[in-house]
């Protein structure tokens, strides 16, 4: 395979596809402006004029020449020093005062040299950071006790290892670093109270003995994506919640019996059946903490489900939003944007008088792309509102919720869920109780009206100048030209099924290596219920079959796959694309590239003709040498993702997550899948270090800014 092409960017054609020759400016007073004029500051500028990073397997996080890559914060970094100071050993606790582990999706929140909020700050800031999950083996200083029954020290960890963190950075001598102490610093965890909002708020189905009123509940799990309000508020999405909750045998009989077979229904549907948990952290001990991790039915108790904790997996799986700039602020979950295996959440471009969208997607096969668009329309003085969290109520509690159809001529509806919607209302399968059921369980309610079924529908960006909304669809090996059973079949939107071949032998099947597709909403209104569409980009091996796998034609320095992370630059109009893959890790590790598109409809139809079936799908125009390629590569076995840049757009924050997560034994060193970024000089441990998830701070050697 021929993997040389050097590619060299062009300022003409950049910054006319980035921008179609528009000043990118603020519309409508949002609070995260960036640069007054990015493109007439970018005149002296080529976008994408760096040497494309080769791939490589190399245990170290690689970018172009002319930049440097930083760490700034690892797993079990203190945020406060009240704790000690990282060990190599597995003996932290206290991850409450800690940064969590597995970072993920990332925010930056500016403030001012007296600590104010200021969007256009670029010396000082707040980043709101996810922590997905865990990897115990190196949590620990033997790994997890083997047993049948947790230590309840263990679990601690575990479980505070777990959510979000907020810390604050300040630059020294154009560095940012760590503030250890800091008055805005924050860990929301696995077990941190939580208020519900919106219409599933006191809900039945939320009742349980922590919150007998169904308004509270315990900890955000398993965050993914990230979003940012036009008001200056995180949201975090709750993604692989469901298998955190232990459920006895016997317990579906049960709730046939209490409280109708439905419940099994809806359960099934979200992946929960009877067996074990993820981490088995319910055995820790009897108290409630851990009691809580148990959602089996007790029979003896009340039906209500106020005496045992029955519900309490409810209480997962939605938007939650939190106020960085204020440690002691009430956090909130937005049932109205649903309950599904969230990534992130990308806002329309607000306008004054217009409401505002948020675009969203269901992780998992065969899962679908939601929008909601709010009852109040944008108030340019919300940008900078006195009270964060009561905003959210008047944008994100309040408004209709739609899930997408994507249609073969290239268009799309967006279907409402609710029981104004008559197939909702009536539909066989499930009955829903009230709207607060509805938004509870919102898969459901999309089954109902037959959307459109996607290739595991991640993170999504709004292009800061055309609006347009582009999402990423990781992959699907369920996905298939003649599907059977749970499988789904090839349409315009999921066009592509084949076998690839890993490594000698290795058989992947289904849509192996993703792609992104892009909307443009009907007149560009954010509460259009119709839009056009086609495919950004496919991920490929860039000597795959042209005809069917390889539709981009990705040339050497641009070939990916696993599209997960994606975030627009407001300083550029640059593309972060970042992977999380297992289909081309025999040849490189997850990556990041920058891309320059255009707009939906700028290339034409593509048919795959496969014999047994045909499919025409809408492909975007294919990539040149300078509106793609590959940015970074990060160390072994990891996942690049979360984005934050400076407003100046000269510094760039990004997180590698689970390096070495292949390893199996933390007592034999050299069986380690990576020894990142102990190896590369940060922290404890050196050449031989466990492995950590950490924030990489990315500069570009002249001060410039990042892309150019």
């Amino acid at each position: 395979m021929s993997r040389r092409n050097i590619l060299r960017g062009s300022i003409g054609t950049a910054m006319t596809a980035a921008f179609g020759g528009l000043s990118l400016t603020a519309c409508g007073g949002g609070s995260d402006d960036g640069p007054a004029n990015p493109v007439q500051d970018a005149v002296q500028e080529t976008l994408l004029s760096f040497g494309a990073v080769a791939k490589t397997l190399a245990d170290t996080v690689t970018v172009p020449a002319g930049y440097t890559a930083t760490v700034v914060l690892a797993t079990g970094d203190r945020l406060f020093s009240d704790v000690a100071e990282y060990k190599d050993d597995g003996t932290n606790d206290r991850y409450d005062r800690r940064s969590g582990d597995c970072h993920d999706g990332m925010e930056y929140f500016g403030l001012s040299a007296t600590g104010a909020p200021d969007a256009n700050s670029s010396d000082r800031c707040l980043l709101g950071m996810n922590h997905e999950y865990i990897t115990p083996l190196f949590l620990h200083a033997n790994g997890p006790t083997a047993g049948a029954s947790r230590v309840a020290s263990e679990v601690d960890i575990e479980v505070d290892a777990h959510g979000v963190a907020i810390a604050e950075f300040k630059k020294t001598g154009g560095k940012f670093g760590l503030v250890v102490d800091s008055t805005f610093n924050r860990r929301i965890t696995g077990l941190s109270t939580i208020e519900i909002s919106g219409p599933a708020r006191g809900n039945a189905k939320l009742k349980t003995k922590f919150s007998t009123t169904g308004t509270q509940t315990r900890g955000t799990l398993n965050n993914c994506g990230t979003g940012k309000t036009p008001w200056g508020t995180l949201l975090t999405g709750e993604e692989n919640w469901a298998g955190y909750f232990y459920r006895a045998s016997g317990d579906a009989a049960n709730r046939t019996t209490v409280l109708g077979n439905q419940a099994n229904v809806a359960l099934t549907r979200y992946g929960r059946g009877e067996g074990a948990s993820r981490y088995n952290w319910e055995t820790a001990g009897s108290e409630d903490k851990y009691a809580r991790w148990n959602m089996t039915l007790d029979t003896t108790k009340a039906a209500d489900g106020t005496e045992d904790y029955r519900f309490e997996i409810n209480g997962q799986g939605y938007i939650t939003e939190i106020d960085p700039y204020n440690a002691t602020s009430t956090i909130k979950k937005r049932t109205a944007l649903g309950r599904v295996a969230h990534e992130s959440a990308a806002f329309s471009n607000p306008v004054v008088g217009k409401p505002l969208a948020v675009y969203m997607g269901d992780d998992s096969r065969g899962e679908y792309v939601y929008k909601f668009v709010s009852a109040a329309n944008w108030v340019a003085a919300d940008a900078n509102p006195a009270d964060r969290v009561a905003t959210g109520d008047k944008y994100l509690d309040s408004g209709k919720f739609y899930v997408a159809k994507f249609n073969s001529d290239g268009t799309g509806n967006w279907v409402e869920l609710s029981l104004n919607n008559d197939t909702v209302k009536n539909y066989a399968t499930y009955t829903f109780a009230d709207e607060g059921d509805v938004a509870i369980h919102t898969r459901l309610a999309a089954d109902a009206v037959g959307a459109t079924k996607m290739d595991r529908p991640e993170w999504c960006g709004t292009h800061p100048t055309t609006g347009e909304v582009y999402f990423t669809m990781t992959n699907n090996s369920n996905r298939r030209v003649s599907p059977s059973g749970s499988q789904q079949g090839i349409d315009a939107a999921n066009p592509r099924a084949y076998t690839d071949i890993k490594g000698v032998s290795s058989s992947q099947q289904g849509n192996v290596n993703g792609h992104i597709v892009r909307i443009k909403e009907t007149g560009g209104e954010p509460g259009a219920t119709t839009f056009n569409w086609d495919v950004y980009l496919f991920g490929a091996e860039s000597a795959a079959s042209p005809s069917f796998v390889n539709l981009s034609s990705l040339t050497d320095d641009q070939d990916f796959s696993s599209p997960d992370g994606l975030v627009f630059s407001k300083s550029t109009g640059i593309c972060w694309i970042q992977t999380d893959d297992g289909a081309y890790t025999d040849v490189t590790n997850c990556m990041m590239l920058a891309g320059i598109p255009g707009t939906v409809g700028d290339g034409g139809n593509v048919t795959l003709n496969y014999g047994a079936a045909s499919v025409t799908t809408k492909m975007g125009k294919k990539p040149t040498e300078s509106t793609l390629k590959r940015f970074l590569v990060g160390p072994s076995q990891c996942e690049i993702t979360g984005l934050a840049e400076s407003p100046d757009g000269k510094v760039l924050f990004i997180n590698v997550q689970h390096p070495g997560e292949d390893t199996s034994n933390v007592a034999d060193t050299t069986t380690y899948g990576s020894h990142w970024p102990g190896n590369s000089g940060y922290g404890a441990g050196g050449n031989v270090a466990r492995p950590r998830s950490a924030t990489v701070m990315i500069t570009k050697n002249d001060g410039g800014r990042i892309g150019s």
